[in-house]
């Protein structure tokens, strides 16, 4: 896998790569919301820190489920509530990929998100390859 952070030519990145040459079979990760295992929402007073920690620790255990870790995540698509979130999400994310060669990433604001109680909703790809 080949991180390239910031090619010649490209701006400057704030934890993210600008693309990620991976080969290996695919793993799609769903987006992922602050449920659970039980199915209960996590932050529910509209604690985005609380919230991002649970989107995080779903995306780790669907890695863990595919034989995959933090360590093969290409791409993360991040669908915030409120902007005022965004580095809150920068903080909690950083604190489970790898800072140094991190994955592509795109951030959408959106109005709502399928339950009014979620503020984020994070999907993943990553490939199956040796760390």
């Amino acid at each position: 896998m080949r991180h390239l952070v910031r090619p010649d030519g490209m701006p400057p990145a704030n934890g993210y790569s600008h693309a990620v040459v991976a080969q290996g079979p695919l793993i799609a990760i769903s987006g992922q919301v602050p449920l659970d295992a039980e199915g209960r929402l996590v932050g529910a007073e509209g604690d985005a820190v609380a919230q991002l920690r649970q989107v995080f620790r779903n995306i780790g255990t669907a890695l863990n489920a595919s034989g995959a870790d933090w360590r093969h995540v290409i791409k993360l698509t991040v669908y915030l509530v409120d902007l005022d979130d965004l580095q809150a999400f920068r903080t909690v994310r950083d604190e489970f990929v790898d800072t140094v060669q991190p994955p592509a990433s795109s951030l959408v604001q959106v109005s709502a998100l399928v339950h009014p109680g979620f503020r984020v909703e994070v999907d993943a790809l990553a490939v199956l390859t040796a760390p």
